[in-house]
């Protein structure tokens, strides 16, 4: 069975609140949701809660006998909107340091330590200047490695307005790091 159909079923059962297929689609997509938030937020703790918080109201969702049609798009579309909100709070309170956690992922020399957590700084710096659907694409189409099929049809826009924006992100996000 493919993975999207198998997707299909789980939340089939999951709508009747079935903690095994809840369980399960917890399972499969948590480390999608996670990943696609840390590729937004450089904060390991907040991307931790943010993804809970994600479930969480899916749940909710579940729980209230509202209908969702693809828990993959609902789960990004949540997961944007909070880290829209995080950002949102974080600007509201002057907190300037958007990276004081940053993630290194090579641990193998010091020199090559501080480039990374540089450039992943320099990277997020410049994508906070991005359209929030600029910044959505981007995170979809790198950090969750979706096609365009999927990303188009987790933001609700055509393939060609995806490519669009995917196009234009990256140019704007280019001009901005070359600027730095």
């Amino acid at each position: 069975m493919s993975t999207e159909l198998e997707t299909a079923v789980l939340l089939t059962r999951a709508h009747q609140f079935d903690p095994q297929a809840l369980a399960a689609l917890h399972d499969q997509l948590y480390p999608q949701v996670y990943r696609y938030v840390c590729y937004r937020v450089g904060d390991q703790q907040v991307c931790e809660d943010i993804s809970s918080e994600v479930f969480l109201r899916f749940l909710v969702v579940l729980k209230n006998k509202q209908t969702v049609q693809s828990a993959r798009g609902w789960l990004f579309g949540t997961a944007n909107h909070l880290v829209m909100d995080f950002y949102r709070k974080k600007y509201r309170r002057r907190d300037e340091d958007l990276d004081h956690h940053t993630d290194i992922a090579d641990p193998h020399s010091p020199e090559h330590e501080v480039d990374a957590a540089f450039t992943k700084q320099e990277v997020r710096h410049a994508m906070l200047n991005l359209t929030l659907d600029q910044q959505h694409v981007i995170a979809l189409r790198f950090s969750q490695e979706l096609s365009l099929e999927e990303t188009a049809q987790v933001m609700g826009k055509s393939i060609n307005a995806v490519k669009v924006l995917q196009y234009r992100a990256l140019a704007a996000l280019r001009r901005q790091l070359d600027g730095r």
